[in-house]
């Protein structure tokens, strides 16, 4: 619930900032949405690693208990 709550406020954060892009052609908008998409895909990442880690980690970790 929570990974979708951030991913929608991202989203619509860098919709925003593309739309000021669009309007004012300042750069610096478009390299803030890229920073922001990038950090979401890195936290992404970390909780695709920690999903993982629980569903294969602690599996095999009660087969050998």
């Amino acid at each position: 619930m929570l990974i979708r709550f951030a991913l929608l406020i991202s989203a619509l954060l860098i919709a925003a900032l593309l739309a000021a892009f669009l309007f004012t052609r300042d750069a610096r908008y478009f390299r803030l949405a890229i920073q922001v998409g990038r950090f979401i895909l890195y936290v992404l990442l970390v909780f695709a690693a920690l999903y993982l880690l629980e569903r294969f980690g602690l599996v095999a970790w009660r087969v050998f208990v």
